[in-house]
């Protein structure tokens, strides 16, 4: 019955396969987690109206993405405020009602980094109506969108020198030209609706339109002013349909874009980075991008080896499996193996070498046949009985001065083969 207990305590409730899936799924589910709360990614989320280099919709930037990467540049779309820290041109694609003062600080940070190209906001779009998504279902994509208006953006007015510009919007008339002209190109925009920079000091014009407008800047500082600069690095687009998907259907257009992204990274630069989150699309670093790189990559590699070699010892079992031990063992024998473990494992050896020799007394007298113990008294029976024999006050000396284990164990039993010697030389007398 006993054997039969031990056995059903010392089988596993789970089966190697059963192991194996529990381990797979929870490493699965804890990848998952460490993603998603990197990320911020909770599900899906509605991109309608946004302009931004994801957006595929007609205000949005992703054929901007497009065509650099087209033209051999190395682009990336950041969702992190690192990206800030470039050394490369970066984009910037601001939304409305912007905080001057935050922008601010990014645009004077970025003085001392590299250069900046600044599209500022200009569409308000929302997602197309129902009649117009049923009347064009095939082609309909989730992103794309319906412009409604266009509106000046007060908040640039709000940025300090030599950042402060004033953006207008105007409605040309249906006889008036919408053309532009600027580094060496020139075109028609594809709206009456015109967003433009008032020219001015500080701000030096790139591309105007037919009426004066300019369309895009450079931001240069004004003469005789601290603020006076050859190169602020900083260059803002005031109409976005130049840039934007709604531009770039053009192909005039489209190389204006990729002029004023030379102009900008004053022609030197294949590398861009265009800013998410300023859109809102900010994240933390994620956690498994950021395991994978020095100086995290070595610790990963050897949490990578030690979970394998703890896998493979989990699934590895080197002979049968042990029968449970009994908690509570009876009987002198276990008594005295509990309390020598304990010494053991206390390194308190040294503590047993009275003792031993006190008990060692007692038995030698008793077998001597003597009334008292003493080390005097059991020297001058030895030197009677066992005449060459090492003397027990000499031996038990050899105890009492013993530190090492193995010394200790040598000096007992010298004292144990005294008591042996000692009870056998008794019985050859009694057998006499």
């Amino acid at each position: 019955m006993s054997t039969g207990i031990q056995r059903a305590r010392g089988a596993s409730p789970f089966s190697r396969g059963g192991f194996l899936a529990v381990l797979v799924v929870g490493f699965i589910a804890f990848l998952a987690m460490l993603y998603f709360i990197a990320s911020g990614d909770t599900g899906e989320r509605d991109t309608g109206g946004e302009a931004h280099a994801a957006a595929d919709g007609i205000n949005g930037y992703s054929g901007l993405a497009r065509l650099l990467k087209a033209n051999g540049y190395t682009v990336e779309t950041s969702r992190i405020r690192a990206g800030f820290e470039t050394t490369d041109l970066l984009i910037l694609t601001p939304p409305a009602f912007t905080d001057p003062e935050e922008f601010a600080e990014i645009l004077n940070n970025r003085e001392y980094l590299g250069p900046t190209l600044v599209i500022l906001p200009k569409w308000r779009a929302i997602k197309p109506r129902e009649d117009v998504i049923d009347a064009d279902e095939e082609r309909m994509q989730d992103d794309w969108v319906s412009l409604i208006d266009a509106s000046a953006q007060d908040w640039t007015s709000e940025l300090p020198p030599p950042f402060k510009l004033t953006h207008e919007i105007e409605k040309l008339e249906d006889d008036a030209a919408t053309s532009w002209g600027g580094l060496e190109l020139s075109g028609e925009l594809p709206t009456r609706t015109i967003s433009y920079a008032e020219s001015g000091a500080g701000l030096e014009p790139l591309i105007v339109d037919a009426g004066g407008h300019a369309l895009a800047v450079q931001v240069v500082g004004e003469e005789g002013s601290e603020y006076y600069e050859n190169a602020h690095w900083v260059m803002f687009v005031a109409e976005p349909d130049l840039m934007n998907n709604y531009g770039l259907a053009d192909p005039t257009r489209a190389a204006a874009a990729l002029a004023l992204v030379r102009e900008a990274g004053y022609g030197d630069t294949d590398a861009i980075t265009i800013d998410l989150t300023l859109n809102g699309y900010g994240g933390s670093v994620n956690l498994l991008t950021l395991a994978f790189q020095p100086p995290f990559l070595a610790a990963t590699l050897c949490l990578i080896l030690a979970l394998l070699i703890v896998g493979w010892r989990a699934f590895l079992r080197f002979g049968p499996t042990a029968a449970p031990a009994q908690e509570l063992a009876f009987g002198k024998r276990r008594l005295v193996s509990n309390g020598a473990g304990l010494i053991v494992r206390a390194r308190r050896m040294r503590l047993l070498g009275e003792p031993y020799i006190a008990l060692i007394e007692r038995k030698l007298a008793h077998a001597l046949g003597l009334a008292r113990a003493h080390e005097e008294t059991l020297d001058a029976a030895f030197s009677r009985r066992l005449p060459g024999e090492e003397s027990f006050s000499s031996r038990a000396a050899r105890l009492r001065e013993a530190e090492r284990p193995d010394d200790i164990l040598r000096a007992a039993q010298a004292l144990y083969e005294l008591l042996h010697k000692t009870s056998g030389h008794s019985e050859r007398e009694a057998s006499r």
